[in-house]
């Protein structure tokens, strides 16, 4: 499996067109990193709130796009690849070109004003993902346009992941594990956490090279060791930081393939583990695997967080939790569902969810397994490294 094939184009399509029949849209104008990947497959090399975008899909004829010309080779190298779901892109210039007189191209505004003219859609309602930007200015220069926030609802459209992306989490979730793997081959006390990180991270671009050759793998190892794991993120002051005999260490591998991101985190020991060690390990485990077991369609979203809060009330960690359990993983690392724990809506299959309840011991450390789970009967797992206490000590 590589890109995302056309299958998964035509799929969102109809999603997309079954959405503006039901609210009566005459397009989608898609202007945020996630959703524009999700419409085009194409991946946003420089962030839109510097460099605006929009892909516009409308209800009857073929979408079109609007970028900017640093993309200009980026894009051609994604026609030729083949990958690129958008024929129709028009490029706006950032800055004067030099010719036999001064001139500059269509700004992001009017240039999209005119497009929207060229396809009959000046009068048209178009549901968009986010508001403000230069798309705000367009109705200016078309008095007759419509926009309607859409953001909320068009989140349900990336709930389920077709087919090829649930393969594409597999493969991510294999390289996954065989990077946390690597970790004991590096960790020693006295070396550096960051460096130990970017080793195995140097380790996983050469494996990624051999599986997945002429694709797009990005790779991220971000761990904590000893009492900076107490803070999930880190005490913001991690440079320099060594690992040392009886510290806990969070190891953290993200993958991401061909737009597709796994987390994968384990609760590591340097060295044999104390009994309060011990005791938040197996309850932190404990919780996971009770979180897990709740990721079947029909239960409610809230079911798999409240089944990881309880075990870790029994186990006398309640105060000791200072995050929700997880939440949905897709294209984003941090995808819809967000209010996982509030959520009451029935889980739909092929839903893919992050399962990471964490107990933080200040002074101490953070424990926390993190898996990204396929919803299914039963629940499916997509990284599968060992988690038992003897595993997970180095």
């Amino acid at each position: 499996m590589g890109f995302l094939s056309s299958a998964v184009y035509d799929s969102r399509l109809n999603l997309m067109k079954a959405l503006m029949d039901e609210y009566r849209l005459d397009a989608l104008d898609l202007l945020t990193p996630e959703y524009f990947q999700w419409a085009t497959n194409y991946f946003l090399d420089v962030r839109p709130w510097e460099r605006p975008v929009a892909v516009i899909v409308p209800r009857n004829g073929d979408p079109f796009a609007i970028m900017h010309e640093l993309s200009t080779n980026h894009l051609r190298m994604a026609r030729e690849r083949g990958t690129l779901w958008v024929s129709d892109i028009s490029l706006y210039s950032e800055h004067i070109r030099l010719t036999d007189r001064l001139f500059l191209t269509h700004q992001w505004p009017e240039l999209m004003a005119s497009r929207l003219r060229e396809r009959g859609l000046a009068r048209a309602h178009i549901g968009l993902d986010a508001g403000g930007g230069p798309m705000a200015m367009v109705p200016a220069q078309l008095p007759e346009l419509h926009l309607v926030p859409m953001e909320r609802t068009l989140r349900s459209l990336r709930w389920v992941k077709h087919p090829e992306e649930l393969d594409l989490l597999r493969q991510g979730g294999r390289l996954s594990d065989w990077g946390q793997e690597r970790f004991p081959e590096e960790v020693r006390p006295g070396r550096l956490m960051g460096e130990i990180d970017l080793v195995v991270a140097a380790r996983l671009v050469q494996e990624a090279a051999d599986r997945f050759p002429g694709q797009q793998v990005e790779i991220m190892c971000k761990s904590l060791s000893g009492p900076s794991s107490a803070a999930p993120h880190g005490s913001g002051a991690e440079t320099g930081a060594t690992v040392a005999t009886g510290h806990v260490m969070v190891i953290c591998v993200f993958i991401r393939v061909n737009g597709l991101m796994v987390e994968n985190e384990r609760t590591w020991f340097c060295g044999k583990p104390d009994e309060q060690q011990r005791k938040a390990f197996q309850a932190a485990r404990d919780a996971q695997e009770a979180a897990i077991a709740e990721l079947v369609p029909g239960r409610p979203v809230s079911a798999f967080d409240a089944a990881a809060q309880s075990v870790l009330q029994r186990a006398g960690y309640g105060q000791c939790v200072i995050h929700r359990t997880g939440h949905g993983i897709g294209l984003a690392g941090h995808e819809f569902p967000d209010d996982t724990a509030f959520n009451q809506r029935p889980l739909l299959e092929h839903e893919v969810f992050s399962a990471e309840p964490g107990i933080y011991i200040y002074g101490v450390g953070g424990f926390r397994h993190d898996d990204t789970v396929i919803v299914a009967d039963p629940p499916e797992p997509v990284t599968r490294r060992p988690k038992d206490i003897a595993s997970q000590t180095m």
